[in-house]
């Protein structure tokens, strides 16, 4: 057998040194690919709460980051300290002071409780006025009419009646955007919460009580509406369009809907009642005169309806 030359030697030895073995390049791919995974649910469509599409939203987004802000100041110098003493009172530096018998410092004690307190104390003022200046039952701006709509929670699903367009919509809500939306809302089964999240402002949905909410949206755009409280086996399916259009788009739409043959009368509306899961955006051309208030009211009283049917999974 003939011996290799001294660059060949060489050229393997640079080979052998820099090429990833089988497993590293096993373990390379694996670290790769959970990196990817983790980015790709980082994008701002899948956190609305921090990329507001209207006014409310916007202001909830800034008092959580000020209140992020203000409670850094406890903990930024936490994390400072916690490197700053591993590193002063490492073993090999035998300037650092040794005190076995140090057991309290008035001064440090009272840092430690004066410095949250004040933190409270100034979260707690704080948000103490934006919560009532972001009170849900408040109107956006009293000097403009709002668009009304009636919103009331079933097994697992949304409807929502226009009052005054007389029109009623399955787990769609089309609205203006630039134009306040005021809703009423209410449950005609176990406690809901309903949440728009890139418009901001969850509220409970409760039956026999009706809770308000405004909200508005800035510009067109559709986004993602949902139950955030757990009630039962189709919450999962519980969600809804909530589509912002330009006035010229939503009148269209209210002209399609008028042209639908559903009409929501009393026995279409305890069909619709009944528990379903996935159910499609449905449109109703006429609704029931105050059918918002009798589903309310036929809880007063204690005479509420009986429990829920099981479905079939």
């Amino acid at each position: 057998m003939s011996r290799p030359s001294v660059a060949s030697c060489a050229t393997n030895g640079v080979d052998a040194t820099v090429r990833p073995s089988p497993a590293d390049r096993s373990l390379r791919t694996a670290i790769a690919l959970g990196a990817a995974l983790l980015v790709s649910g980082c994008g701002l469509a899948h956190a609305p709460v921090i990329d507001p599409k209207g006014p409310i939203a916007l202001a909830e987004r800034d008092l959580l980051f000020t209140a992020f802000v203000v409670m850094l100041i406890v903990v930024v110098p936490v994390f400072v300290m916690a490197f700053f003493f591993a590193w002063r009172y490492r073993s090999s530096n035998g300037s650092a002071r040794y005190s076995p018998n140090w057991s309290y410092s008035a001064p440090i004690d009272a840092v430690i409780w004066l410095v949250p307190a004040l933190i409270v104390v100034a979260l707690g003022v704080l948000l103490w006025g934006k919560t009532h200046k972001l009170d849900p039952y408040k109107a956006i701006d009293p000097a403009v009419r709002p668009l009304e709509v009636e919103v009331v929670a079933q097994d697992w699903k949304w409807l929502f009646i226009y009052p005054e367009q007389g029109i009623a919509v399955v787990n769609q809500l089309v609205f203006p955007s630039g134009m306040p939306l005021s809703l009423k809302i209410t449950s005609d089964t176990v406690m809901n919460s309903f949440a728009i999240p890139a418009l901001g402002s969850q509220i409970y949905a409760m039956a026999g009580m009706r809770t308000r909410l405004h909200l508005l949206a800035d510009a067109p755009g559709q986004f993602m509406g949902r139950n955030t409280q757990y009630s039962g086996a189709g919450f999962s399916d519980q969600h809804f369009e909530a589509i912002a259009a330009s006035a010229e788009d939503f009148g269209a739409w209210v002209a399609k809907v008028k042209q639908s043959p559903n009409r929501l009368d009393a026995a279409a509306y305890r069909a619709l009642a009944a528990p379903s899961r996935g159910h499609a955006v449905t449109y109703y051309s006429a609704v029931a005169p105050d059918l918002f208030d009798s589903i309310i009211a036929k809880y007063a009283h204690g005479h509420a309806p009986a429990r829920r049917p099981a479905v079939a999974q």
